[in-house]
């Protein structure tokens, strides 16, 4: 099973796809005048408005679910697994794919709102709907959501559930069954819910664990604030192979802080706008701007707490591609979670294992609700009839609960290359889409700034925007 996922993982996770997330994050940025700057205040000033309807959710809920996407091991785990296989250097990369990841966030969010639909009195979308109604390519629609299917309902739910089971056995010595039971009756009780539920839960734990999170990790830089700007210079040398030691793995320096970052912010990667679709706003620009806010706050704050924590605090081991060790800090820590804890035990020891167990545990269980969210809705979109779609769900319930639990036990090596398998098949198939659809796009964000610019709460009309396609909004 292991090499046959890895095999995968050779394919799908080539430097094409690499080159693909820059320059699609580099062409929206350019194309749209670099709005991940100009508009940041417009970012945060939608993040708050809107509200909650039979229909939808609020902006912040949409953009809380958003971020319980993004916001998982990733930003603990695949961050020490960045900087082992890539150097600190690899953290400019994810800093850099964030930045321009921001474009392709406020691309995908918007075109899920432009084309996203009511079924069951919800709002859907995301890119399977765009796809059908803006490509016009069905077949390429039902690929993305069988993708996605596979990655957020059968493989990614292993990632974060073996973190949350081994950390839970690390720090407090409970058994993975035992760990394993209690995440899946929480989750059981959440999902049957619906996606209002999840919205609620989403909205109140995004918040708390993020800022805790970057609260302890203020707490550790604060006590080292004498090493940040050599731990930046470092940084900065690396990602250019001007650090003598690691002038050879600059390849890996990139293709890892790439890697990591998509697979943290998820920028291009199609799961985002899923939950995009479910606001309740008057413009789909005003969700676009919102999540690409959501970029920043995975990567820009939650991902550089945990680079800074382990950097500063010489909390790492990097290696080479032969697997050995070019910088040691840490003789015999495995890469990942331990990075971390030993960074929080240098100031507080004893209390380092426990703070990323319940971190993780945190992090992990709201990504869960959202791959959950993500599977149903794509679900919605292949079964039209309402029986077979009740049916539907009710199956892919059960055996996203399973194998959530089956997570659990496994080994964390396999479930990693089996998320990063998911990953990279959702991110080629959706930015290529993203990519045929930008006129939609740029479209929608003239008709959005030529309204703002004359002081106006931008609204959305598909035929001043020259958008006809846009059927949902012609009511």
């Amino acid at each position: 099973m292991s090499s046959i996922v890895s095999f995968l993982n050779d394919i799908i996770w080539s430097n094409w796809l690499v080159g693909l997330c820059l320059l699609a994050g580099l062409y929206f940025s350019l194309a749209t005048r670099f709005l991940q700057v100009r508009q940041i205040g417009a970012m945060v000033r939608y993040l708050f408005s809107g509200k909650e309807s039979e229909n939808g959710l609020s902006s912040f809920q949409a953009f809380a679910l958003a971020v319980s996407g993004r916001v998982g091991t990733g930003n603990i785990v695949g961050v020490a697994t960045a900087i082992a296989m890539g150097g600190p250097g690899a953290v400019f990369w994810m800093w850099l794919i964030a930045f321009l990841g921001a474009g392709s966030a406020f691309a995908e969010a918007t075109l899920a709102q432009i084309y996203k639909k009511e079924v069951d009195g919800q709002y859907r979308g995301g890119p399977a709907y765009y796809i059908e109604k803006g490509l016009g390519i069905k077949w390429y629609a039902i690929l993305f959501a069988l993708s996605t299917i596979l990655a957020c309902g059968l493989l990614l739910p292993t990632v974060q559930s073996n973190s949350i089971g081994s950390a839970m056995e690390n720090a407090f010595g409970l058994d993975p069954l035992y760990s394993g039971l209690a995440v899946v009756a929480l989750l059981a009780l959440i999902i049957f819910g619906g996606v209002h539920r999840i919205g609620h839960v989403a909205q109140l734990a995004v918040p708390i664990m993020a800022a805790g999170y970057i609260l302890v990790a203020l707490v550790i830089i604060g006590a080292n604030i004498s090493e940040v700007p050599a731990t930046f210079a470092t940084i900065f040398r690396s990602a250019f192979g001007l650090e003598p030691a690691l002038g050879g793995i600059l390849g890996a320096a990139i293709q890892w802080g790439v890697k990591r970052g998509i697979y943290s912010n998820e920028a291009g990667q199609g799961t985002a706008p899923i939950a995009a679709a479910t606001a309740e706003v008057n413009h789909p620009a005003k969700q676009g701007l919102v999540q690409a806010f959501s970029v920043y706050v995975d990567t820009w704050f939650v991902c550089t707490a945990t680079a800074l924590m382990i950097l500063i605090t010489d909390s790492y081991n990097i290696f080479g591609a032969d697997g050995a060790a070019l910088v040691e800090h840490l003789p015999g820590a495995e890469t990942g979670a331990a990075f971390t804890q030993n960074a929080v035990d240098t100031l507080l020891p004893g209390f380092g294992s426990a703070f990323v167990a319940i971190a993780l545990l945190l992090f992990a269980f709201t990504t869960l609700l959202a791959y959950y969210y993500y599977t149903e809705s794509n679900l919605v979109y292949l079964f039209k009839s309402g029986p077979a779609r009740r049916r539907a769900t009710q199956v892919v319930r059960i055996l996203f609960l399973a194998l959530t639990f089956y997570g659990t036990l496994k080994s964390a090596k396999l479930a990693w290359a089996m998320g990063d398998v998911g990953v990279g098949l959702m991110a080629w198939i959706n930015l290529i889409a993203i990519i045929l659809l930008s006129p939609t796009v740029f479209r929608c964000l003239k008709d959005f700034e030529s309204q703002q610019k004359l002081g106006q709460d931008p609204t959305f009309d598909p035929e001043k925007a020259n958008i006809p396609q846009a059927t949902f909004w012609k009511k």
